[in-house]
């Protein structure tokens, strides 16, 4: 009897392939799978680092704006002597707007921040401009003792430096009543007529330093082939400065001067301490402080909402106004 033997098969077998030549059917989805866990889970990283972030930014920035906004829309009714028979809330509509902006003392507070800015954000970027241009020059001596000199002021708290401050405005307190008198001066810091400017002084003092750093930051960006190529073409240090430095370091002017914009109207602090030497500085003073007297003093929340509400669309308006123009004399 005969037996044929079967022709062995030539070639290669696939990886993964069975003696018929298919793929397990099982291989490849589940590779997808495991893929598709490890994708979902680089997804969820991000977040997952980003929570405790995002959750303090939540409670501490986004949730009061939104109470706030809601309360300015609120009226709060008290019924009885104390209010021992219910408290009613409704909705009040524009009226609390209507409120705060017939208070006269609210409204002068914010042209008197107006006039507050005029003059003190310009003085203020001009001299830390000034000041980070002198500390970036190749003749000075011991930039980093002066740039931290400078910035000592920013880390004082505002309540500190305006305690500070109003030792030297007191008179019978004040070295410098004593050296203005050896001249024939008699000034008068905490008058009607300059508590504001004395308040700008506390307020420049305080803040150079600070925007002093943004602008020495944009200027260590400026690349060393530029300040090469003016010195090749003989650029004085004027001209360098006129020329080279201020147009590439506007974006770091533009940024502090918002900043100044903003924390004028924001200002607290200062107003509150000089209250208590200075009679020309009533409670409400500043619109932060009217907000504060509105809600803590005539116990009024919902119309100090409405005050809150309106001293940020004004910063806004007058942040976005500043933006604007700026652009427009760029381009």
């Amino acid at each position: 009897m005969t037996t044929t033997s079967r022709p062995a098969r030539t070639g290669h077998r696939r990886p993964g392939q069975g003696q018929t030549g298919q793929r397990p059917a099982g291989n490849f989805p589940a590779g997808r799978k495991v893929r598709r866990n490890r994708t979902g889970a680089g997804s969820r990283a991000p977040w997952m680092l980003l929570a405790p972030f995002l959750i303090l930014f939540i409670l501490t920035f986004v949730l009061p704006i939104f109470v706030a906004v809601l309360s300015s829309f609120t009226k709060v009714t008290r019924s009885g002597l104390f209010g021992e028979t219910g408290v009613k809330s409704e909705f009040a509509g524009f009226s609390n707007y209507a409120q705060a902006l017939a208070d006269g003392s609210f409204v002068a507070s914010i042209g008197r921040m107006l006039l507050f800015g005029i003059v003190q954000v310009p003085v203020m970027i001009a001299l830390c401009t000034v000041l980070a241009l002198m500390l970036e020059s190749a003749s000075v001596k011991w930039p980093g003792f002066f740039r931290a000199a400078y910035f000592l002021p920013y880390g004082v708290p505002g309540v500190i430096a305006t305690i500070l401050w109003s030792f030297l405005y007191v008179p019978g307190l004040s070295p410098l009543f004593d050296i203005a008198g050896l001249v024939g001066l008699t000034p008068n810091f905490l008058g009607a007529n300059s508590v504001l400017w004395s308040i700008a002084n506390i307020v420049t003092w305080s803040y150079t330093g600070y925007n002093m750093l943004i602008i020495v930051a944009q200027l260590k960006a400026i690349p060393v082939e530029l300040y090469e190529a003016a010195k090749v073409d003989g650029a004085s240090t004027l001209r360098v400065a006129l020329s080279l430095q201020l147009p590439l370091i506007k974006p770091a002017l533009v940024l502090t001067t918002v900043f100044s914009i903003i924390g004028t109207l924001q200002l607290f602090a200062e107003a509150q301490v000089l209250k208590t030497v200075a009679p020309a500085i009533d409670s409400q003073y500043t619109p932060n402080l009217s907000a504060y007297t509105t809600a803590f003093a005539y116990n009024d929340y919902n119309v100090a909402s409405a005050q809150a509400v309106l001293i940020a669309l004004a910063a806004f308006t007058l942040s976005f106004a500043f933006l604007k123009f700026t652009n427009r004399k760029s381009s």
